[in-house]
């Protein structure tokens, strides 16, 4: 019955987040809504509802390990999977908008939630002000919509939907259902999988239950890469890093009875990795303008490679130390050198040209 209800809720949720995308992806595109601001909210948001939706129940239900380590989990497997894949299939070009204001926001974004979680939890005034930021996100894209129409005479391209907008509201209400009902189900299976496996909720929150959430994100990514759509594909990542910690973090938080509690080792590790890997994301977008292949497999690597490190911490295996001390002293900083001096050349070779 565990495994059932776990299957169950995640189909729901994966059918749900694709019922709510296209409805809201019509509506959006109805009112003239330009592709990259289209991936940065409506998909973005859409295929972060998941993610929400688990989020709420897990902390309304006092598991903070999973509410917490969902958001974090999530959007680590957004930049280190998502991005990895979506650029070995078709080489990713990153616009200059998000280059230039919404990476160095999902950087900011994650900073905050480290000083917020450093007392030991997301408390509902932390909640308030990150959905009061979400607000503030939200106007300046419209703004930013705004002024692509004036700059450009024919405005960006954007591709009509005629279905009537009845059919597209239903579409949004049903996918919500769906993501009600398929969160209970997932959330309780998980809870039920960490029990019988005697691991943390952090753990099953981080892994599991974050690349569930995650798979809207990851077709939707992978489709949009495939069809030229590159602006949704990357936009949708960036934009769901910056929903999850706005929106579904921040929700969370001021709807939780008690907030979400934050465990040491959350504060200490995991949420400083996802600052590391918001980090990574500015130099790799800047050369170049483009995720390559070659980058998309480190981004992949690092994911499995965080993973693997998970897996070792839960089973206490003596491996640990030795695994974690190559990746500290060899593989980051090679990485994080290699970056810096293409980032350097990429800004000499822009001031010549």
């Amino acid at each position: 019955m565990t495994i059932a209800a776990f299957v169950a809720g995640l189909l729901l949720l994966i059918l749900g987040a694709e019922v709510l995308v296209r409805g809201a992806s019509s509506l959006a595109a109805r009112m003239g809504i330009s592709p990259l601001i289209i991936g940065l909210t409506v998909v973005a948001f859409g295929t972060s509802s998941p993610e929400l939706a688990v989020s709420l129940k897990a902390a309304i239900d006092d598991q903070a390990g999973i509410a917490i380590g969902n958001v974090v989990g999530s959007n680590l497997f957004n930049v280190l999977f998502i991005l990895g894949v979506s650029a070995l299939i078709v080489p990713l070009v990153v616009a200059k908008q998000l280059i230039r204001f919404d990476i160095p926001l999902m950087i900011g974004l994650s900073v905050v939630v480290l000083l917020m979680a450093l007392d030991g939890g997301i408390e509902r005034l932390d909640g308030l002000l990150l959905v009061a930021g979400l607000g503030g996100y939200l106007v300046w894209l419209f703004f930013q919509n705004q002024r692509s129409k004036l700059d450009s005479p024919t405005g960006d391209a954007v591709t009509r939907d005629h279905t009537h907008w009845a059919l597209q509201v239903g579409m949004v209400v049903i996918g919500l259902v769906l993501l009600v009902l398929g969160s209970r189900w997932f959330v309780d299976g998980a809870v039920a999988f960490a029990d019988h496996l005697g691991v943390s909720d952090q753990v099953i929150g981080l892994t599991i239950i974050a690349a569930g959430t995650s798979l809207p994100e990851l077709v939707t990514s992978i489709i949009a890469a495939l069809r030229g759509e590159r602006d949704i594909a990357i936009g949708n990542v960036v934009g769901s890093n910056i929903f999850n910690i706005l929106g579904v973090l921040g929700l969370t938080g001021l709807l939780a009875p008690s907030g979400i509690d934050v465990t040491p080792a959350m504060a200490g590790f995991d949420i400083p990795v996802m600052i590391a890997v918001a980090l990574a994301c500015l130099p790799i977008c800047f050369t170049g303008g483009a995720i390559n292949r070659w980058e998309g497999g480190v981004l992949l690597g690092y994911y499995l490679a965080y993973t693997l490190y998970l897996v070792l911490a839960a089973a206490r295996h003596d491996a640990l130390p030795g695994f974690g001390a190559a990746m500290l002293y060899f593989v980051l900083p090679i990485t994080a050198l290699t970056l810096v001096v293409l980032s350097v050349q990429e800004k000499r070779r822009t001031r010549r040209a």
